[in-house]
């Protein structure tokens, strides 16, 4: 169960000694298109993440290892594609391996890929209930592949007292190996994207 960072005090912080953490950040994206409003409560969550983070190391534990959805190489590599991909998780990555700590590879490649295509499929939509049945069989056998090699990256490569970083959707299905203590990022700003987003659906469906 992920740890409310609020509620973590000095003398509770000593158990986390010597045992793996990970910092569980919600993995947010602007597209092309994305309202200047949006765009500015997406600055503000990024910056409380940050500073969240700042706060955890101080009392739990420096961050040693990064983990990030859809990177799929380790240390310099991994660092040029998540440039591309996130700007925002990538300065405050790029800021802990200033620091000393390593961005990991989690994601497997194909099955990464596999799953996008299924997902594509998903949203045009069938006509036939067959085709349908068959096409969600398949993303979900590839999402879950692709959550176990997450996983086993993850166990494999997170040492004994080390702190770590992950970047991941918030509809995610990695199962947390056991000895791993999972504190959750949330600042204040999401609950205002939360807001901001069915605020903008019920308009939406008032409109139609």
């Amino acid at each position: 169960m992920a740890e409310e960072i609020g509620k973590i005090e000095k003398p509770e912080a000593e158990s986390f000694k010597g045992r793996r953490k990970i910092y569980l950040v919600p993995l947010l994206f602007a597209g092309p298109d994305a309202p200047a409003e949006y765009i500015e409560k997406l600055d503000r969550y990024w910056s409380q993440v940050g500073e969240h983070i700042v706060k955890l190391e101080a009392s739990i534990g420096k961050v040693k290892r990064i983990f990030h959805e859809l990177i799929t190489q380790s240390g310099e590599d991994g660092l040029r594609v998540l440039e591309k991909l996130n700007q925002s998780s990538f300065q405050i990555t790029s800021e802990k391996c200033r620091q000393g700590a390593v961005i990991e590879a989690l994601d497997d490649k194909e099955l990464a890929d596999e799953l996008m295509d299924w997902e594509r499929f998903l949203m045009a939509g069938f006509v036939s209930q067959k085709v349908a049945g068959i096409v969600s069989e398949f993303y979900t056998e590839a999402s879950k592949k692709r959550y176990e090699h997450m996983t086993k990256r993850i166990d494999e490569t997170l040492q004994d007292g080390e702190a770590s970083i992950l970047f991941i959707r918030e509809r995610h299905s990695v199962q947390f190996p056991s000895g791993i203590d999972v504190f959750s990022v949330s600042p204040p700003a999401l609950d205002d994207i939360y807001r901001w987003v069915r605020d903008r659906a019920s308009q939406g469906q008032g409109e139609q």
